[in-house]
């Protein structure tokens, strides 16, 4: 008898997160000068930290090495790109967990599922818990979470390392955001290597326009950490506010919004090939929600505030693209903007930018696709017998991905509604914060409303809350069917 094809290939699986343990091992080893030369106190706790997730790393992927032609099937892609972001999490809590600077496992945990998702919601800020008081290393491991986590440590792993041996594809699909994914290259490892590149040089020219603008090396290469990965994690408690400068909020500024735009795009800009950007629907309406948003927010930001025209025009801006970009820093606090700004603020944490970026949210194009498609309903009804397909860069967009987008929107308004009922019945938060911290965790976006707004922080939430905004962190992150899929019955069946 033919034997019985598995339904997991476990020691694939095993062998992959094995090799994501290292390089994050490797990764983490990286705060280690920074601890030595700051003299921080935390340096050991580095080292133990690197040396045990390496190790363990290692311990998986030695035993359970693979053939060259081993195959990542669609089951194993799913649960390698789950369990390996979990087993990130886990073990890039251990920093925070052994220098005691966050010794509740519920809060490094929450901390370190913030920072690779690059979701930016944090439990420090509290008096005597300051975000400036922790020390450097750790606050640069805090940055450099969220620096994996914006293109994602399975398309680094793609991008630089051939140590898999097996296929990619798989496992990029899982991973990367967005509804769809243009291809640079006809190769995956070379589309990864070309994202990554791009995703790098961002990072290292940000990092000297805010060191040339007035920054410190430390405080300029964490800022553009997580600017690029659309994170959001500051070194002040006061996030970019902190500085008071228009020339660093301006940078900043700069670089969310080409962080919110699809890396494809400026793929093609780089290349001179700048009709790409006209041509595409999504960076059309990307562009003009923020411009439009911002000029007619920006008469009550104005009213709301002590700053002259200049001052408010600069906040609103800033703080629209934070958060349709779902980086989250903030420039002012607004909350004291007046309750209109603060509703289309709210709404604005189910968003994000476009596909192919580092943001989280439903995506523009996902949003633009469903206006188009609602539209085209009221011309269906008139013409039942007619094929009225949506455009979209001027191409028919098929029923499947019509199909797909209903889906993806009627759950993710599934699990809003159901996470906002749990986070609610836990209790110890009002319903208004209760709703905007699942809002802001599965968007990816950090701040939310109240006392979990700009100013505050997440730290006075039960445990329980913390552990069920942690995993709508990974769901939003993982563009929610990738962490549905596993716990549903056709997963675990073999046909």
């Amino acid at each position: 008898m033919p034997k019985a094809k598995r339904l997991l290939n476990l020691r694939v699986i095993a062998h992959v997160i094995g090799t994501l343990l290292i390089i994050n091992g490797f990764l983490m080893a990286m705060s280690i000068p920074f601890s030595i030369y700051y003299n921080d106190g935390a340096t050991w706790s580095f080292v133990t930290s690197a040396l045990l997730t390496f190790f363990c790393g290692l311990g998986l992927r030695t035993s359970n090495k693979q053939s060259k032609d081993a195959e990542i099937k669609k089951r194993d892609g799913y649960l390698i790109v789950v369990l390996g972001w979990i087993s990130m999490v886990i073990f890039g809590s251990l920093p925070y967990i052994m220098s005691g600077e966050i010794s509740n496992i519920s809060n490094a945990f929450f901390e370190t599922m913030s920072g690779f998702t690059t979701t930016g919601a944090t439990i420090l800020g509290d008096k005597g818990h300051e975000i400036s008081n922790l020390p450097e290393s750790l606050l640069f491991w805090r940055s450099t979470t969220q620096w994996i986590g914006g293109m994602g440590i399975i398309v680094l792993t793609i991008a630089i390392l051939p140590l898999l041996g097996i296929g990619g594809m798989e496992l990029f699909v899982a991973e990367a955001p967005g509804p769809t994914k243009d291809k640079i290259h006809p190769r995956i490892k070379e589309t990864a290597k070309r994202l990554w590149v791009i995703y790098f040089g961002l990072t290292f020219l940000e990092m000297m326009l805010l060191m040339l603008s007035g920054m410190n090396f430390f405080d300029a290469i964490n800022h553009a950490f997580t600017t690029t990965s659309t994170g959001g994690f500051s070194t002040k408690d006061g996030s970019i506010a902190d500085f008071n400068s228009p020339l660093i909020e301006y940078i900043i500024i700069f670089f969310m919004f080409l962080a919110g735009t699809n890396f494809t795009l400026i793929y093609f800009g780089l290349k001179g090939k700048l009709k790409h950007f006209w041509k595409n629907d999504e960076f059309k309406w990307y562009l003009m929600s923020i411009i439009g948003l911002t000029i007619v927010l920006t008469p009550f930001v104005l009213n709301n505030s002590e700053g002259g025209i200049g001052q408010a025009f600069r906040d609103t801006l800033f703080q629209v693209i934070s958060m349709i970009t779902t980086t989250g820093y903030s420039s002012a606090d607004y909350m004291l903007w007046g309750g209109l700004v603060v509703f289309i603020f709210f709404l604005l944490l189910f968003s994000g930018a476009s596909a192919g970026s580092t943001s989280g949210g439903m995506k523009i194009v996902r949003i633009v696709l469903l206006i188009k498609n609602g539209l085209m309903e009221f011309k269906r009804r008139l013409h039942p017998n007619a094929v009225i397909p949506v455009h979209l860069n001027k191409e028919p967009v098929s029923n499947k991905i019509i199909y797909n987008l209903l889906a993806f929107i009627f759950l993710y308004l599934f699990i809003f509604t159901l996470g906002s009922i749990v986070i609610t019945a836990i209790g110890g938060v009002t319903f208004k914060e209760a709703i905007s911290a699942v809002a802001t965790s599965v968007g990816n976006v950090g701040p939310g409303l109240g006392s979990i707004g700009p100013t505050g922080n997440f730290s006075e939430l039960p445990d329980a809350s913390k552990w069920v905004l942690s995993l709508l962190m990974l769901m939003g992150r993982l563009e929610l069917f990738t962490v549905a899929l596993i716990f549903t019955p056709y997963f675990w069946k073999r046909n």
